[in-house]
This record gives C-alpha cells, sequence and structure tokens, in this order.
C-alpha cells in the first residue's frame, strides 16, 4: 500500500482519506453496527447508499444518502463517487467487480473480500446461478448471518483499516 502511493508521488501522509460507502439496502443492521463503531473510533467517513430511509446515528463521520428507487441506482451512486482506495460493503458481485476496477476494495457483510484474482470467478459464478434459476431450479439462499461471519467481517474491516492508515 506504501508503494502505491509512492509510485504517484505521495508520501503515506499526504495519500486521500479513505472512505467507506455501504450499498445499505440489503447490508444486514449488526454489520452496519460494527461500521458505525469503526467509523467513530478510526474517524473515516461512513456513507450508506440506499434508496429508502436507514437509521444513521448522529456523527460527524456517519452520513446517509438516500438515492431514487430503481434497479442498480445505488449501486451506480456508488461507482460514480467510489474512488481508488476506498472501501465498499456489498454482497452484490457487478457492484464489487466495479468498485475493484477502480483501484477500490469491496468486502461483503459475510467477511469475504473480493479481488482481482478471484471476482471474475465470483462473477461467472453468479451468472451460473442466473441461468439456474431463469430455467426454473431452486438454488435456495445464502445461508443465516453467523457469529463467524460476523468476526470475519471485523478482522478484515479492521485489516484494511489498518493497513489504509500506514499502521500495518
Amino acid at each position: 500500500m506504501r508503494e502505491e502511493f509512492a509510485l504517484r508521488g505521495m508520501t503515506v501522509n499526504e495519500r486521500p482519506q479513505m472512505k467507506i460507502w455501504v450499498d445499505a439496502d440489503a447490508c444486514p443492521v449488526v454489520i452496519k453496527d460494527i461500521l458505525f463503531r469503526a467509523a467513530e473510533r478510526t474517524g473515516v467517513q461512513l456513507t450508506l447508499v440506499a434508496n429508502q430511509p436507514v437509521r444513521v446515528p448522529p456523527s460527524r463521520c456517519i452520513k446517509l444518502l438516500q438515492v431514487t428507487a430503481g434497479f442498480d441506482v445505488a449501486d451506480d451512486e456508488i461507482v460514480k463517487r467510489a474512488v481508488a482506495g476506498d472501501l465498499v460493503i456489498t454482497s452484490d458481485i457487478p457492484l464489487a467487480a466495479e468498485v475493484i476496477d477502480k483501484g477500490g476494495y469491496a468486502l461483503t457483510p459475510r467477511g469475504e473480500l473480493y479481488t482481482s484474482e478471484n471476482i471474475r470467478a465470483r462473477l461467472n459464478m453468479r451468472d451460473f446461478m442466473d441461468t439456474l434459476r431463469a430455467s426454473g431450479i431452486d438454488t435456495g439462499g445464502p445461508p443465516a448471518l453467523s457469529q463467524s461471519d460476523r468476526k470475519a467481517f471485523a478482522d478484515h474491516l479492521d485489516k484494511l483499516l489498518t493497513r489504509h492508515a500506514g499502521k500495518a
């Protein structure tokens, strides 16, 4: 990470502050609570993007960006605003792919980090599952968010925040 900014002629202290963008319509409340605590602890700017009202605690670091209803409107807004080095919290694989293409990070609420190495395989699997569902096959849904999922999310979030702060 430090090398990335050195190549751009920036020191660690000159690099832009990481922002966290949340695809908030489908983000579990328990994950939002972890994010709220992390934003307050670190001072990182946290923006929840949703097309419906979402509970957001009063904070200088946390805000809600409510967009109009519509297919992928929140996703499109996140892609428009996120820059290299920002973190996006989403389960939406196409959104994650766009964020990674812009040089950002994408983390699922289950603590899985999407990377340039794994995102294409995830997109292919998503498309395959869509094809199965379109042909009438019941593929089921994801299991409930477990305690280990929450821990994995919190651990990955802490690693990313620490690394970006130059402490890693």
